[in-house]
């Protein structure tokens, strides 16, 4: 047997293992921050109103290994009553090409201030829920959700 590598096959393993390094780095390197766009977006929806944290639960994983369906899950602490209710909850992202995901509308009949969806994200970025209540108050949760296989990707995103 000879132990002696061939010159070709190490530029090789080396070629691959090079590849592999960087194809992993692009895979979890942050996502360039696009905040403006998504501050505009979020007080656009909110109509310049202030919005809080707090009171709004975002579940969404932190860490997605396809970016083509992400399970979305908002919950907003609310007793859904004619007096005090959510009335709508809306979903934002920073980098997909559009920054306004979903809107939900609800009232205290529907009992339960709970929405879920799937969405595509384009890269690493932040997703913001943003919870309007019936007394003209905005409450919000953002969780930093980092892509390996990005999806919808429409030239620079």
């Amino acid at each position: 047997m000879n132990d002696r590598i061939d010159p070709a096959d190490r530029s090789r393993r080396r070629l691959l293992a090079l590849a592999a390094g960087a194809g992993a780095w692009l895979a979890v390197r942050p996502a360039r921050a696009a905040p403006d766009d998504l501050a505009a977006a979020i007080r656009m929806y909110a109509g310049g109103a202030d919005v809080r944290g707090g009171g709004v639960t975002l579940d969404v994983p932190e860490l997605v290994d396809n970016g083509n369906s992400v399970p979305v899950t908002v919950d907003v602490d609310s007793p859904m009553t004619a007096a005090d209710h959510v009335a709508a909850i809306a979903i934002f992202n920073e980098r997909n090409p559009e920054r306004d995901v979903a809107r939900y509308t609800l009232g205290p009949r529907a009992g339960r201030a709970r929405v879920s969806t799937r969405m595509r994200l384009a890269t690493s970025q932040t997703i913001v829920a943003v919870a309007r209540m019936s007394d003209g108050s905005y409450r919000s949760h953002a969780v930093d959700v980092v892509v390996v296989l990005a999806a919808c990707i429409e030239g620079d995103v």
